[in-house]
């Protein structure tokens, strides 16, 4: 069985690879664990190996490890679908949402943020290869969100998420990568003050280190096999 140092040092070494081979600073990318399904203990020893950032997708579920890791200090990521009735807990309760597609989200976000607590960080995501069963703004309608966005109180726009379709491809996988990154770019052009570009996971993160990813979400090569 592999030890979880070894995997976290695993997937430490690929993203220094990938970023010597696309000519980038080695800590220019930070490391998301996706821990949907995965025990508190399992996100106990990451911690303790230095981790910070979480990612969850089911609400409920992340609710239940923030209470019974209420003493460590962690930062909550939302990757998951949301539902417009489970804004007002995602927004009380994270740190970040990586998974905005719709300006009604937005706005719910925004007003039920509590004024005492920093301002939300927000990824919009955005489906870049316009597939229908999955989640995300479409491309053309980004820069839209991201106006609203910025005229809105209680978060901060962070920058752009995106779950490419699959393909063990390298080539295709840059190419979506590629289509993310220009977005991200065209966002900064028009005067948005993004830096997060939220891309890659397990399968692909050299593919989209080299197209200029600042975070790769990590499940399965941090924790293995989830659990049914």
């Amino acid at each position: 069985m592999i030890k979880p140092s070894e995997r976290l040092k695993s997937v430490q070494t690929r993203i220094l690879k990938a970023c010597i081979a696309a000519d980038r600073q080695p800590g220019s990318v930070s490391l998301l664990a996706v821990s949907k399904r995965q025990p508190g203990e399992a996100i106990i020893s990451l911690n303790s190996m230095g981790l910070v950032s979480f990612g969850e997708n089911l609400l409920q579920e992340a609710r239940q490890k923030q209470l019974e890791l209420v003493n460590l200090q962690l930062q909550w990521h939302f990757i998951g679908h949301i539902q417009s009735n489970k804004t007002r807990e995602i927004a009380e309760h994270f740190q970040w949402v990586q998974s905005v597609d719709r300006e009604k989200i937005l706005k719910r976000l925004s007003a039920q943020r509590p004024d005492s607590l920093d301002p939300l960080n927000i990824c919009l995501q955005v489906n870049i290869d316009r597939e229908p069963q999955k989640g995300g703004a479409s491309p053309e309608d980004i820069l839209q969100l991201a106006e609203v966005a910025q005229g809105l109180g209680n978060i901060c726009l962070r920058g752009l998420m995106a779950i490419p379709r699959h393909t063990t491809v390298v080539a295709e996988q840059r190419l979506s990568f590629g289509k993310v990154r220009a977005l991200f770019e065209q966002l900064q052009r028009v005067g948005h003050d993004v830096d997060t570009l939220s891309m890659g996971m397990s399968a692909d993160l050299e593919a989209a280190i080299s197209e200029g990813s600042t975070m790769v979400r990590i499940g399965t090569d941090l924790f293995g096999t989830r659990e049914s």
